[in-house]
């Protein structure tokens, strides 16, 4: 089984490299390292991670799966993809609730009078945008699609920009609609009046 491995790698990697000699430019880089240390890859600098039937392979290696999802989650970019096919329970926990679960923490000050208090916020990684119960012989598995969200990794503080950033840009478009509305409606009176003086 360790030799297919390596021919397969070997395959993949002459593959990769015809297509950047055809094409031209790299499209796909091949880094081989262990799934639960992602040392060698930037973070968020991928923009697809793609995970079939890999969990229950790690946990066989002695590797930790939980530490591979959030590596997953580290080099991903904001809005990147986690496409997985995954044993629907992994040392009786649920892949896709380990998955949906994994959050960031910022720390949030409130001030109440002359004291300051620190609050502690979880905020997700990953937004589940479809799965589907997948029948694979004798072991459930789950078939899913994560998108990591585009706050992931904001403090509180750009949290908070970002916010009144949208709120700001909502009201700006609510001025632009109620201005043009109001346009059409004197457009209108206007040939209204034409019209009754013409008549």
């Amino acid at each position: 089984l360790e030799f297919r491995r390596v021919l397969f790698r070997s395959a993949v990697r002459r593959q990769l490299k015809q297509q950047e000699k055809n094409r031209g430019v790299a499209v796909v880089s091949l880094v081989d390292q262990r799934a639960d240390n992602l040392s060698e890859t930037d973070d968020e600098s991928v923009d697809v991670v793609i995970s079939l039937q890999t969990a229950a392979k790690m946990i066989e290696k002695g590797l930790d799966w939980r530490k591979g999802i959030q590596e997953a989650a580290r080099v991903l970019k904001p809005g990147g993809r986690l496409l997985s096919v995954e044993q629907t329970t992994l040392d009786g926990e649920s892949y896709l609730e380990y998955v949906g679960n994994l959050g960031t923490v910022s720390n949030k000050n409130f001030n109440e009078g002359e004291k300051a208090n620190i609050v502690e916020e979880a905020h997700p990684v990953f937004e589940c945008i479809g799965y589907v119960d997948v029948d694979l012989v004798l072991v459930p598995h789950v078939a899913s699609v994560f998108v990591k969200s585009e706050d992931a990794g904001l403090t509180s503080t750009e949290r908070a920009k970002k916010e009144a950033q949208v709120e700001e840009e909502r009201l700006a478009e609510i001025s632009i609609s109620a201005f043009e509305r109001g346009i059409k409606k004197r457009r209108k009176r206007k040939k209204k009046k034409t019209n009754s003086a013409e008549d």
